[in-house]
């Protein structure tokens, strides 16, 4: 809060404590277009569903030659993450694995759809542009999982890397932590995926192209259009669509078996695109593709609607409009089964087509399953082996 100077800022109390009312009870104003930081996308600060207080901003004081009104940038903030341990686990029965690794909580690609800025709220701080600019980084986290895989009680089990937020996000560029963890992992022969929408995963082909060897990696790259400036807009911090292409190549001629996620899926946006999504991806060395429909999870969906009406008025009616389509009537389905792909006839083309044209290019087959059975703890820092 309090980004920037010349603000006025009311503060008032949220009724009651639940979950998903709150974001429809209290009131969340746009932020005008020019106030917006450069370089990044959420519009407004819904409410945390978890405080009872909510800080609102109030421009109705500024007129449109205030100086507060020029646009600005808001820097990013590192913190440490005290979180006791690295590896996570899941049971949701629409996620297909039940380990994972995050190094980092809060997202610098600040993308106006991620499902994970509810997470955000947790942490006591808000969904909207605390999510992209202050990260908590969790800095011990190879020393974490060097310990969590010498625990006797770990046997080698699937872990994916980014289940939440990108493990290669800008921030990777200077504290290096998934390459640590990656050493971890090549010592211990610990299976893992990753998923990531930037192209900074090349630079870790030494350590990727040998666990591979090993038949113990795979790496996702997300690839939502190839419209760079669209990109720009919807993924404001990520690789371009040609740089994200180029990491498939490279990641695919060094030997690790490589797909590609065309996701999320916006109906009205970028369905349109799936052919040449597909089509590029093949191209590139993809052997595999998935997709996921557009989600808006509890604070997701102000901050989605905010964006594409600023961002892109003449087509945000027909966008939300569709979104609502594939929704049976709304905004958002949280149901198990239904929250990945939608319903409906307009769901039922996009999937109709993402099949066609997977199968047209081959990129139909999973990829080869990895090898868990060749997990062995790995050292202690200590150096101190085990007697058993």
């Amino acid at each position: 809060m309090g980004w920037q100077s010349g603000h006025f800022w009311i503060l008032y109390m949220c009724s009651h404590l639940r979950p998903h009312p709150l974001l429809g009870n209290c009131a969340m104003p746009t932020r005008p277009k020019s106030l917006t930081p450069i370089g990044r996308s959420a519009g407004v600060a819904p409410p945390n569903r978890f405080e009872r207080i909510h800080v609102e901003e109030d421009f109705e004081q500024l007129d449109a030659s205030d100086e507060s009104l020029e646009p600005g940038r808001l820097p990013t903030e590192f913190l440490p993450d005290q979180s006791r341990s690295v590896i996570v686990s899941n049971n949701s029965p629409d996620v297909p694995f039940r380990y994972s690794i995050n190094p980092y909580r809060g997202c610098e690609h600040g993308c106006a759809y991620c499902y994970a800025r509810p997470s955000h709220e947790l942490l006591g701080m808000n969904a909207g542009l605390d999510f992209e600019s202050r990260i908590l980084v969790k800095f011990d986290a190879a020393a974490r999982l060097r310990g969590e895989l010498a625990d006797p009680k770990w046997s080698g089990d699937f872990i994916a890397i980014s289940g939440v937020t990108d493990c290669y996000q800008p921030a990777e560029r200077r504290f290096r932590i998934t390459r640590g963890c990656l050493k971890v992992m090549l010592e211990a022969r610990q299976a893992l995926g990753i998923v990531t929408k930037n192209a900074l995963v090349a630079r870790d082909l030494d350590l990727l192209a040998s666990l591979a060897a090993a038949n113990l990696a795979h790496v996702f790259v997300s690839l939502t259009t190839l419209d760079a400036d669209l990109a720009r807009m919807l993924e404001p911090r990520t690789a371009t669509p040609a740089a994200r292409l180029r990491a498939i190549r490279a990641l695919s001629a060094a030997g690790v078996p490589t797909g590609v996620m065309t996701s999320p899926i916006i109906p009205g946006l970028n369905d349109q695109e799936l052919p040449a999504l597909l089509a590029a991806a093949k191209e590139a060395g993809a052997r595999s593709a998935s997709y996921i429909l557009l989600r808006l999870p509890l604070a997701v969906r102000p901050i989605f609607e905010e964006w594409v009406t600023r961002s892109l008025p003449e087509r945000a009616p027909r966008v939300l409009g569709l979104i609502r389509e594939t929704r049976g009537g709304r905004m958002s389905d949280s149901r198990f089964g239904s929250r990945m792909s939608g319903q409906g006839p307009y769901a039922e083309g996009i999937e109709k087509t993402f099949q066609v044209f997977r199968k047209k290019h081959g990129l139909d087959r999973p990829l080869p399953p990895l090898d868990t059975t060749q997990f062995r703890p790995p050292h202690p820092t200590s150096g101190q082996l085990s007697l058993f």
